[in-house]
């Protein structure tokens, strides 16, 4: 194939907006939608999901998205990847078939199997921060980062819907192009190339203006429509980049140069499960009109192990907060947190006391700065049990009769922690399998 593949991406985690994937089949004339629905702590509370009801563990709006994009994609002949099937994809796959019969639709769906591996985790293997799998008490997943090969498997079927849990995140762009180009999966470059294609469209609306907008120093047009981007990729890697047509957001350059170095260690050697790829060989050419070039890009052999994200449960995190205003706000609610700290006492594994607004995120070091008329007291702490965990909000609320004067607004917050760390396992002990799901 010698005209470039068009490839858009319609979601950058589990839970972004819906309608930018559908103006991206509707209007841009893709031939491939790429839904990038997974984070490391997403997948881990999937699979505390799973563990309560087998049937589920998928992203919760997966069926969402495909019946708002079904019907569009049957009727343009588009084909969809993504890794929303999470920590049960076979049960997302079964569910989205279940969902098109009902709608009339009978789409090929195949499920990518092979990422969960939880089965096969040693209690002696290491983690990254120097710790063993033993030492981290109940581990509720394990998820192997699989790579292109395995969605290109899924592709190969001829399926239209492509479900698979933790997948690489550029792998969801690469697939696309080594199954229309005929790409090699040990030809270094192109993988690379293809990896950093993927890896500017991954974050989708990240690319089009999102989480860069700073207004009077970085100004976005009507984020309110922001539109999603997509790629035009030629068969020597060759991009541009663009999004569609009336839609708000911008690309140029310095919307892609912080997607390309977004979430990235070493930029010589951004390794995937696919390839290390070498940024620091791309050019990017702004061609105007919210159209970016990119050229060139290299890359190194693949690494031999595959990165693991392993879930455990990590405690309960009990939060709570009130707001004071007025003279002497600060104060007051600094005087709150000192309060449900001392009463609180020892017991918790972490236990943080922040003012929103003023010391939350910089601490106290940040310079002089007049007093502030309104502060809202944060008091979050960690622990073994829920009942211990709930006294923090118990406490927080309290402070209405028995602290400072003037609090109000006061909410009070449970919840149980998955814990997330990484460790690295050779690639035969992730094997990947395709089941094929009709409706």
């Amino acid at each position: 194939m010698t005209r470039p593949v068009r490839i858009g991406c319609g979601a950058g985690f589990a839970g972004d907006r819906l309608e930018p994937a559908l103006e991206l089949v509707e209007r841009a004339a893709i031939d491939f939608l790429m839904l990038e629905c997974l984070a490391e702590r997403t997948i881990a509370n999937a699979q505390k999901e799973r563990l309560a009801d087998p049937a589920r563990g998928f992203c919760g709006m997966l069926l969402r998205r495909m019946e708002m994009l079904m019907p569009a994609l049957a009727a343009r002949g588009v084909r969809l990847l993504t890794n929303a099937g999470a920590a049960n994809p076979r049960a997302g796959a079964e569910a989205v078939a279940a969902l098109a019969g009902r709608m009339g639709l009978s789409p090929r769906i195949a499920a990518v199997l092979g990422d969960d591996v939880l089965d096969r985790l040693a209690p002696d293997l290491a983690l990254d921060d120097g710790r063993r799998v033993r030492d981290l008490g109940e581990v509720v997943s394990a998820n192997a980062y699989l790579g292109a090969e395995a969605l290109l498997d899924g592709l190969r079927t001829g399926a239209d819907i492509v479900i698979s849990g933790r997948v690489a995140d550029p792998s969801l762009a690469l697939a696309p192009l080594m199954h229309v180009h005929g790409w090699a999966a040990d030809d270094w470059r192109l993988m690379a190339r293809g990896t950093a294609v993927g890896h500017l469209l991954e974050c989708a609306g990240q690319l089009t203006g999102g989480y860069f907008a700073d207004p009077g120093r970085k100004d976005v047009p009507d984020l309110a429509r922001l539109g999603f981007p997509f790629a035009d990729v030629w068969p020597d890697g060759r991009a541009v980049f663009g999004k569609p047509a009336g839609s708000g957001g911008r690309i140029d350059l310095r919307t892609a140069k912080e997607q390309l170095l977004y979430e990235v260690l070493d930029p010589r050697a951004y390794l995937t499960p696919d390839s290390s790829a070498d940024f620091t060989s791309v050019a990017l050419h702004d061609l105007g009109d919210d159209r970016v070039e990119m050229a060139g890009g290299d890359g190194a052999p693949r690494p031999d192990l595959l990165k693991v994200s392993v879930g455990y449960r990590a405690g309960y995190i009990g939060e709570g907060e009130i707001s004071y205003a007025g003279p002497g706000a600060e104060a007051r609610a600094r005087m709150g947190g000192e309060i449900v700290r001392t009463r609180l006492g020892d017991g918790f594994e972490d236990l943080r006391v922040d003012l929103v607004g003023i010391d939350s995120t910089h601490g106290r070091s940040w310079g002089n700065r007049p007093e502030s008329w309104e502060a809202r007291l944060r008091v979050a702490g960690r622990a073994r049990s829920a009942a211990m965990a709930a006294r923090v909000g118990e406490e927080v609320e309290a402070l209405y009769c028995n602290g400072p004067a003037g609090g109000g607004g006061a909410r009070k917050y449970l919840r149980e922690v998955v814990g997330v760390a990484s460790a690295f396992i050779p690639r035969a002990m992730a094997p990947h399998s395709v089941v094929e799901i009709r409706p």
